[in-house]
């Protein structure tokens, strides 16, 4: 009969030679080469971004269907990301009314083994003057503010009046209407943050704010960002770093999400504040970091330009993204041209491949004889850019199924450290050959099975195959 024993916590030492009765070390593993796919990680390509679908789909010279299929089959992206108005989810109240792209890219999805993230967009500069982000049968309901316009540009931007009662209904009504479809889909990835202004990046660029008073701005949006982090959760959040320019109460919003345990991200790598790298590159070890830089998006190879050590601007801007802890990168929406990218200059997105995310093995394993049985010492090791996303779980199965689970620190083990952690095995099972698997816990009760990064060869279900010392050899280890 199959049993699962949770220890909860794992032992983390510490470890000291004369707590012992003989020890050994019965396993190894050296780093794997090779691009590991895992939850919490990877590379995102955008099957709608703000300015819609690739440039070709926009053109009429290809279907969505195509489109979305091109960039599914790349064989590095790991993750397809809308990105969308408000008005492309919902025009009219009480229901969902998903634009196409969504059932294509959900659909795509399944179909290659992917997942999916997205952001809805309250507000956006791209469709204006004609059109606002937020849907039609508001306009009549919100009012709107006229926050002036740029130099180089012939008409006036408009924000809604988010503080107003008819606003926050239609806001609450979205979020949830959004979470019942989507909260705890195994497929959704991630979700970024619904925030202020252009592009829901927090900001309206150096245009003023349609709040009578900073009071009011911050409260509306801490109101809006509790609404969010209180109804999702099981699936993650994203909250975007971007610095408070627009005096909305952006940097109390980005505090109180990180707190809540929401991860971040920045729409931009290269021409990016230094608040925003220092917030994440010093966030909390479980908090996931989402990179993209929308510059070069189009990845055309005649502009490429490249610096003293031959190294092109696109490359550049990805591998930044390591120096940041990043766990993912932006592909954005040209998959034929990323596709050529790749082909010509290699190095970038191979680099990513390998590095970019948490890569983990256990570095050691060593068998003690203690409490008149087996005690297991796992050294683990993350040999990719970032910390774990959430908290990581070992789980060792016996011959009989029985599962021994336990876990670590949330976000450990973390890049360049090494995390030690013990199990006691039931004495049944001495001299067995046991499985070791790791899962990721990303929301509380939510588990996804991860793949190791490890050179050695793993069975079927992902885990490896860790045989036990028996007690009767002779070369066990006493003392040093």
């Amino acid at each position: 009969m199959q049993t699962e024993i949770n220890v909860g916590r794992l032992y983390q030492g510490p470890f000291g030679i004369e707590q012992d009765n003989g020890w050994y070390t019965i396993y190894m593993t050296a780093p794997s080469q090779e691009p590991v796919r895992n939850p919490g990680m990877g590379m995102i390509a955008y099957a709608w971004e703000e300015n819609g679908p690739s440039l070709k789909a926009r053109q009429g010279e290809e279907k969505l269907e195509e489109h979305v299929e091109k960039l599914a089959s790349l064989p590095f992206v790991d993750v397809l990301y809308i990105r969308c108005d408000w008005r492309d989810v919902q025009m009219q109240a009480g229901e969902l009314n998903l634009h196409p792209i969504w059932d294509i890219t959900l659909d795509a999805a399944k179909r290659h083994g992917l997942r999916v993230a997205f952001r809805i967009q309250l507000s956006s500069p791209n469709i204006q003057p004609e059109r606002l982000a937020m849907p039609d049968y508001l306009l009549d309901e919100v009012p709107l503010v006229n926050i002036g316009r740029f130099n180089n540009q012939d008409f006036d931007y408009f924000e809604p009046r988010y503080d107003h009662p008819a606003f926050q209904t239609a806001f609450a009504d979205l979020n949830e209407l959004l979470a019942a479809r989507f909260d705890g889909d195994p497929l959704i990835e991630f979700v970024d943050l619904m925030m202020y202004g252009f592009w829901g990046e927090g900001h309206t660029n150096d245009l003023p704010n349609p709040f009578p008073n900073y009071a009011i701005a911050e409260h509306t949006f801490m109101a809006m960002t509790r609404q969010q982090i209180e109804r999702w959760k099981h699936t993650p959040l994203a909250v975007n770093t971007q610095p408070d320019i627009s005096r909305t109460g952006n940097r109390t919003v980005r505090e109180y999400a990180m707190n809540e345990g929401c991860w971040v991200r920045t729409d931009s790598i290269i021409l990016d504040e230094p608040e925003q790298i220092e917030v994440i590159a010093n966030r909390a070890p479980h908090t996931a970091a989402v990179i993209e830089d929308g510059y070069y998006r189009h990845f055309r190879l005649e502009k490429l330009s490249f610096d003293s050590a031959n190294v092109d601007v696109i490359a550049n801007s990805m591998l930044h993204a390591l120096d940041i802890g990043g766990n993912y990168w932006g592909l954005w929406t040209e998959a034929e041209a990323i596709a050529a990218y790749n082909e010509r200059y290699p190095e970038g997105i191979h680099t990513l491949q390998r590095k970019l995310g948490y890569r983990l093995r256990p570095a050691w394993v060593w068998q003690r004889k203690r409490h008149e049985t087996d005690e297991l010492v796992f050294a683990m090791i993350n040999d990719g850019s970032a910390s774990v996303p959430g908290t990581l779980w070992l789980e060792a199965t016996g011959s009989d199924g029985t599962k021994l689970r336990g876990k670590l620190a949330p976000g450990f083990p973390i890049p360049g450290k090494v995390s030690l952690v013990s199990m006691t095995l039931p004495p049944d099972w001495r001299g067995q050959a046991i499985q070791l698997a790791i899962q990721l816990e990303v929301r509380p009760g939510i588990m996804k099975p991860l793949n190791w990064a490890c050179a050695q060869a793993m069975n079927d279900n992902g885990s490896l195959t860790i045989q036990l010392k028996a007690h009767e050899d002779p070369d066990w280890r006493c003392g040093v």
